[in-house]
């Protein structure tokens, strides 16, 4: 009898993997490729470019900027810098945030590793962290779903996401220049862009945020009992009531531009990942999104 981590791994080898074939990963080249050590050409620079990667010795002499372009690295290194907070558990069994975050890590870990390319995986909460070094193969990729389906046991004590503290441990973690996607619903004080900055600095970042529609546009449920996940806080909310629902509105506004201007300064490539999306039309979306980024 196969383990629950084979079957979701079978699972999404048929339903997403293979319908995929050809569609993000190449034979030595993938929309998600960093951008390699070995100089090419110069071209202008467009404001679309990182600033990083301009040539300040040919903009000087030409009064007007360059940047360098890089050949692709043959092999890549990925990281998977998973929120495994508490958070992240809303939803319905099987269909909630933390359901979703597994299906994106494996299917991502699954097309990279596919190619010969080598993937670790950090996996946080307040709590606990795991850090799964980067390899390769499919039993490597059965061991990560393996730990990402473990139960998660309950917290000692209670309290929001320390999201800087897991980028801060992704940096002090992964030594060499990788491509690192960081999965999280951002739930958190945006006190992290820093650490997101410092991250970007030495590595290529993409963020994948996972939402729940009810997040963002709670239905008319009449008087409900609502609690923080992570603080334990309870508030008795009459979802009914037009005042109520305004500041609510109001309040997930402030939130979402506060995240994507953050994620915007920190120079990532920032995409948001539904509980109820298709993960086959989700990651196509977000490979032609950071092919034109990078062009």
């Amino acid at each position: 009898m196969t383990s629950p981590p084979d079957r979701l791994l079978r699972r999404l080898d048929w339903q997403v993997v293979r319908r995929l074939d050809g569609r993000l990963l190449g034979a030595y080249r993938t929309v998600f490729r960093g951008t390699g050590i070995d100089f090419a050409d110069l071209r202008e620079y467009t404001p679309e470019d990182d600033v990083r990667h301009i040539d300040w010795n040919v903009t000087a002499r030409l009064d007007e900027p360059y940047v360098r372009q890089y050949t692709e690295d043959r092999d890549l290194t990925a990281w998977l810098v998973l929120d495994q907070s508490a958070s992240m558990r809303f939803g319905p069994p099987d269909r909630g945030k933390d359901s979703r975050l597994a299906e994106l890590a494996v299917c991502l870990a699954r097309l990279f590793t596919q190619g010969g390319n080598r993937v670790g995986a950090i996996l946080y909460d307040n709590h606990a962290q795991r850090v799964i070094p980067a390899r390769t193969g499919r039993n490597h990729v059965l061991h990560l779903t393996h730990e990402l389906t473990k139960p998660v046991a309950a917290p000692p004590m209670r309290g929001t996401t320390d999201l800087a503290a897991m980028l801060r441990l992704a940096a002090g973690t992964i030594r060499r220049r990788s491509l690192v996607f960081v999965i999280s619903d951002f739930i958190a004080e945006v006190d992290w862009e820093p650490a997101l900055t410092r991250l970007s600095y030495r590595h290529e970042v993409i963020a994948i945020r996972v939402v729940d529609p009810m997040e963002l546009d709670l239905p008319d449920l009449g008087l409900v009992l609502v609690e923080d996940a992570e603080t334990g806080e309870q508030l008795l909310a009459d979802t009914s009531d037009p005042l109520f629902r305004q500041r609510l509105r109001a309040e997930v506004d402030a939130r979402e531009a506060a995240v994507s201007g953050a994620m915007g300064r920190s120079g990532v490539t920032a995409h948001r990942v539904g509980t109820g999306d298709d993960l086959v039309a989700a990651l196509v979306g977000m490979a032609r999104r950071s092919k034109a980024r990078r062009r």
